[in-house]
């Protein structure tokens, strides 16, 4: 299925803020919110976008609430872009109501991260590409300005292209393909069902927080014995953060952490295919935007290039 990209956004227009997952506090957003504007776009906030429902987990707000507003940003003609306030939890009670009858007419960038890896495996499905990249909270929490900046010029419709150094984990390799993936645990959520991506001839993209490491190990094995290594053609693992215990782990802060690679290193050594580790992008300040369905080149060897060419 041939992916369809969102027309760049002009200054002056519309993106829609919203709450698909967690709550968030007005305070939370107000630096994000003021750089959108400063960047030249109309912030529009979701008639929910602080609305709060507990149930188990706090929410930012009921299924219906965030229902509505997630399907009136898909579906107003006169938003170009959305961009979640945050992740969470929450992203899968809402795809199998999903409208995307207006949004099909007038494709836009969807962006965000972690539990949005639902929606944006969502989209995939029906053929939309979507941004990776940080949401609108995390601006708060001192993130790199060219987080940011990268995505906006995703938005403008600039190419999108990385240089990075080698990984002790790396495997080498060159390949092309389409890039797939996000959260490592919502990837492994969506197994089995039919919102769970297509791995066949992907470049897959995995990233997570707060695992304990034998989690990790069984996500990686549940992808392993579902048969997605036998079907990707590469892979990027990004930011491994807060990992196992606290108390023992002294890569615990860190956004790369050598335990988790050498855990996934191992499980992949048996297979032919390139991989990246290390990949700026995941729960860490310095998260560069990744095009989910994209077609990539990925050179690895004694540096690592990822040019975007859609």
């Amino acid at each position: 299925m041939k992916k369809i990209f969102p027309n760049p956004i002009k200054k002056g227009n519309y993106i829609a803020i919203i709450s698909p997952a967690g709550a968030v506090d007005p305070s939370q957003l107000e630096k994000g919110i003021e750089m959108i504007r400063k960047k030249g776009f109309e912030p529009v906030l979701g008639e929910n976008l602080y609305s709060k429902y507990s149930k188990g987990y706090n929410y930012a707000g009921t299924e219906e609430q965030r229902l509505k507003d997630i399907n009136w940003a898909l579906n107003d003609p006169e938003i170009s872009a959305i961009w979640a306030s945050r992740g969470g939890y929450g992203c899968q009670h809402l795809i199998e109501k999903l409208n995307l009858k207006g949004f099909a007419k007038t494709p836009k960038w969807y962006i965000g991260y972690s539990d949005n890896t639902v929606i944006q495996s969502y989209l995939l499905k029906k053929g939309f590409a979507s941004i990776h990249g940080q949401t609108i909270k995390t601006s708060s929490f001192g993130v790199t300005d060219e987080s940011y900046d990268l995505t906006f010029e995703i938005l403008k419709g600039k190419p999108l292209k990385y240089a990075l150094k080698s990984n002790q984990f790396n495997k080498e390799g060159i390949i092309e393909g389409e890039l797939i993936g996000g959260n490592l645990a919502l990837i492994h959520a969506l197994l089995g069902t039919k919102y769970s991506f297509d791995f066949k001839d992907k470049i897959l993209f995995i990233e997570d927080i707060g695992e304990n490491f034998y989690a990790l190990d069984r996500m990686i094995m549940s992808l392993e014995l579902a048969g997605v290594f036998r079907k990707i053609k590469g892979l990027i693992v990004g930011g491994m953060t807060n990992m196992g215990d606290e108390k023992e782990n002294k890569q615990y802060e860190e956004s790369f952490d050598d335990f988790a690679y050498q855990l996934i290193s191992e499980k992949i050594s048996k297979y032919g295919f390139p991989a990246v580790f290390g990949f700026p992008n995941g729960h860490i300040h310095d998260n560069r935007p990744l095009i989910i369905g994209a077609e990539v080149s990925l050179t690895v060897g004694k540096t690592v290039s990822l040019n975007f060419k859609n």
